[in-house]
């Protein structure tokens, strides 16, 4: 070692003794202690010591972990498998998607064998209410029985409440709007077989929206129950047939420029509260 005052560096002699266990003990310490604040002198003995009789191993071993750093990770299908299935939560995996499925096929039924009329009014009606039910079963101890595990995994909270809902959507939407375009016009006319998608999803995330305060199930039932209540009070309460009237009233709430600005409004409204409440969806065993 060499130096003057408090000022000093390991020299080429001392780190070929550090590397091969012939430097004192007490020069051993010094020359740790130095290393970690001297980057010259550390680069000094590493180099002595791949040239060192160590070389050789020390060179193998920073291959293999080289090759081991950069090799991909190779995950088994069955794994990706079971991660995806549990990611898209327990209404995709329960009696919520036969539901979705019996809904939709109920109302080609009464269209095609019953030659009920208001078959596409009828799903009109229900179709923004079903993707709330998906999610009311998608999160909490009440609906998963894996909520702790969800809980506390590294991908809860606010993905994996996002992630669930998503599946309910990509799920219940083309199912839904398949089924209104299989279904004959309506007489009299009525909204579209899509005109439901903007107050779904403006329903679906006023869902998640509430649920950041008062937890999923009781959110997904006020909403749920209040527009089926919002359907139905207003349609008993006029004096044509059942289905000239659910009709009228869904062109009102689908159709007419303020209800698509309503939807819009309360769409957006619902993001921005979800993301200003992030924090509470990281709480699923609560929902």
């Amino acid at each position: 070692m060499s130096g003057h005052g408090i000022s000093w560096h390991v020299t080429d002699g001392a780190a070929a003794r550090y590397v091969d266990g012939t430097l004192p003990e007490s020069d051993c310490w010094s020359v740790e202690r130095h290393m970690e604040q001297c980057a010259s002198c550390a680069v000094r003995v590493s180099g002595a010591a791949r040239a060192g009789a160590a070389g050789p191993a020390l060179a193998d071993v920073r291959a293999a972990l080289l090759t081991e750093v950069r090799a991909p990770v190779a995950v088994p299908g069955a794994r990706r498998l079971g991660r995806l299935w549990w990611s898209v939560g327990p209404a995709l995996r329960g009696p919520w998607l036969i539901a979705l499925f019996a809904v939709a096929a109920g109302a080609l039924a009464l269209a095609y064998g019953a030659g009920f009329d208001g078959a596409g009014p009828l799903l009109l009606a229900l179709a923004p209410v079903l993707p709330v039910a998906g999610v009311a079963v998608s999160y909490g101890r009440h609906a998963d029985p894996l909520h702790e595990i969800a809980a506390a995994s590294p991908s809860g909270g606010l993905r994996l409440v996002l992630v669930r809902t998503l599946a309910v959507l990509a799920v219940s939407l083309p199912v839904l709007t398949a089924a209104g375009l299989l279904l004959p016009a309506a007489r009299p006319p009525g909204p579209g077989p899509a005109a439901w998608l903007l107050p779904g999803l403006a329903l679906t995330l006023a869902a998640l929206a509430l649920g950041g305060y008062v937890g999923c199930r009781a959110a997904t039932g006020v909403i749920g129950a209040g527009w089926i209540a919002a359907v139905a009070l207003p349609t008993a309460a006029v004096p044509q047939a059942a289905t000239a009237r659910l009709a009228a009233q869904l062109s009102l709430y689908f159709d007419s420029p303020a209800a698509r600005t309503g939807w819009a409004a309360a769409l957006v409204v619902s993001a921005a509260l979800i993301v200003v409440r992030r924090s509470a969806y990281d709480r699923l065993e609560t929902m």
